[in-house]
């Protein structure tokens, strides 16, 4: 399947299809062009690291968002075994938005939780974009108090534009549901590792978000509203996102620097999307590395920190 490409990365789709059809040639026998064929793919590598290099917020949002990006379901068979998934919050409904389980990291029993977005027309549906409903934070939370019970340590992966805002999902506590998971993560006694994967979106985000340890991959988002939400709030004009993002500063680079998140993971170049084999590597070093750290600290001492480490949030030296 040949690879989507984003309006920015238009002059790479030109290198590379020129390429293909070079190849093509070539294979039909006519003339032998390896030479240039090899050279073309040089200069496409380095022009894709030279656009990578001066991205803009905007375009990392855009990158967050590729439909060919991995979601949790990729990550967790990449870099998991023994994945046994629950369903239901035990209470109204199942959500495919969130899935959750229990699992092994190199042999570790885990908790892993995320939401999951859809690959087809048909899949996006059924998991409303990555949406959850209360009923998705409910299943989440059944995790996170089964990780306490079992003393396990929970890995949580943000993937969602944000909850689902819809008046059922109001009625059936929307609000309550993301604030109980708030209130929960923030005391339980295992170690807890995030990352955000994807978009991070609001409260629908941070409803899985509150860890000992918050990691972010490099062309990853993760912000109180959506470029776009801010734009037609501000401006009235969802077109002047690009300025919104600039200001939002939804960026890892942004908030490593304001210690919204603990470390910011490469990614390859082009996306996780263009080597998700790669990504999974980097998030597993990075996950196991941050858990290795943490996991032996006593139950109190991991609650006291998580506590002073969301504490401290929005606190600045003046200038």
């Amino acid at each position: 399947m040949p690879p989507e490409y984003l309006e920015f990365e238009k002059p790479i789709a030109d290198l590379e299809k020129k390429i293909e059809e070079l190849t093509l040639f070539t294979s039909s026998g006519n003339i032998d062009l390896e030479e240039e064929i090899l050279k073309l793919h040089k200069k496409a590598d380095q022009l894709r690291a030279e656009i990578y290099s001066r991205l803009t917020p905007w375009q990392k949002a855009q990158i967050s968002r590729h439909p060919s990006r991995p979601y949790t379901l990729d990550y967790i068979e990449a870099m998991l075994t023994d994945f046994t998934e629950m369903h239901g919050d035990r209470g109204f409904a199942d959500d495919p938005a969130i899935v959750c389980g229990m699992a092994r990291l190199d042999g570790m029993p885990i908790i892993v939780i995320g939401h999951q977005k859809g690959r087809t027309t048909k899949e996006k549906i059924s998991r409303n974009f990555g949406m959850p409903n209360p009923e998705g934070y409910r299943k989440a939370l059944r995790a996170m108090r089964f990780a306490e019970k079992f003393k396990k340590p929970l890995i949580t992966f943000i993937d969602t534009p944000g909850a689902y805002p819809g008046i059922g999902a109001e009625e059936r506590g929307q609000g309550e549901s993301i604030a109980r998971n708030l209130y929960v993560m923030s005391g339980l006694t295992v170690p807890i590792i995030t990352t955000v994967i994807g978009e991070g979106g609001s409260g629908g985000a941070l409803a899985l978000g509150v860890a000992d340890r918050v990691l972010m991959f490099e062309h990853a988002t993760y912000s109180v509203i959506s470029p776009e939400g801010c734009a037609a709030i501000l401006w009235d004009n969802g077109s002047k996102a690009y300025e919104a993002a600039d200001l939002l500063k939804i960026t890892a680079q942004d908030l490593f620097q304001m210690n919204v998140i603990d470390e910011m993971i490469e990614e390859p170049i082009g996306g996780a999307h263009r080597d998700p084999r790669r990504a999974a590597e980097l998030l597993k070093e990075a996950i196991t590395r941050n858990l290795s750290e943490i996991k032996d600290l006593p139950p109190a001492e991991l609650v006291r920190l998580r506590y002073e480490k969301f504490r401290k949030l929005g606190m600045f030296d003046q200038i």
